[in-house]
């Protein structure tokens, strides 16, 4: 048996991938459905996005209503008009991500290259400051943040039609290919032995 694979059995329990060896099927099944939306996804980057934003934007406005209802379930609460202009907040932000799902990309959009653009700055700097064990790779994901954000920024507003969908989409394919992966692993674990 290979090195790399009994230490990934020791870590994960084996115990854990005996359970699951029952329905590896199930898994592999499951990954390959995410991978293959994935791929759809990045293949048509605008839909995914205008999607991604019409999910957010209902369950944002679905958020609003139980947020509302929990407010006046406790008004005698102190946190009543905390939690109730919380839900009015969700409702008005998600009422306009389902109205102009395009415009909301654009501004989702413009955070997320803002986020990439500080975060990936504030890596660069702790990496070389600290020089701790391992710098490099924290400075190589700081760089590349870096050069995403400045990406898309430069882009703007078009980039705004397609980034979303596609980080979505990047994301569901590798999400389908750890399922497919760990489902088989699970079915080449051998089945734990009972006690008599």
């Amino acid at each position: 048996m290979n090195e790399d694979y009994k230490m990934g059995l020791h870590k994960m329990g084996v115990s854990t991938l005996d359970r699951l060896r029952d329905v590896w099927v199930l898994l592999v099944g499951m990954g390959l459905a995410l991978s293959l939306l994935g791929l759809a996804a990045i293949a048509s980057s605008f839909i995914a996005t205008v999607a991604t934003v019409l999910v957010f934007g209902i369950l944002l406005v679905l958020a609003a209503i139980f947020q509302v209802f929990t407010a006046f379930w406790g008004r005698q609460w102190r946190g009543f008009f905390l939690h109730l202009l919380a839900g009015v907040l969700y409702l008005i932000a998600g009422v306009f991500m389902i109205d102009n799902p395009e415009a909301a990309a654009l501004a989702l959009t413009l955070m997320v290259a803002a986020c990439l653009l500080v975060g990936g700055l504030l890596r660069i700097i702790l990496s070389v400051a600290e020089r701790f064990d391992g710098w490099g790779w924290v400075f190589l994901n700081g760089l590349i943040s870096l050069l995403l954000g400045t990406a898309i920024w430069r882009q703007w507003p078009l980039s705004g039609l397609w980034v979303i969908g596609l980080f979505v989409g990047i994301e569901m394919l590798f999400s389908g290919l750890s399922w497919v992966m760990l489902g088989l692993a699970a079915r080449v674990t051998p089945r734990a032995e009972t006690a008599p």
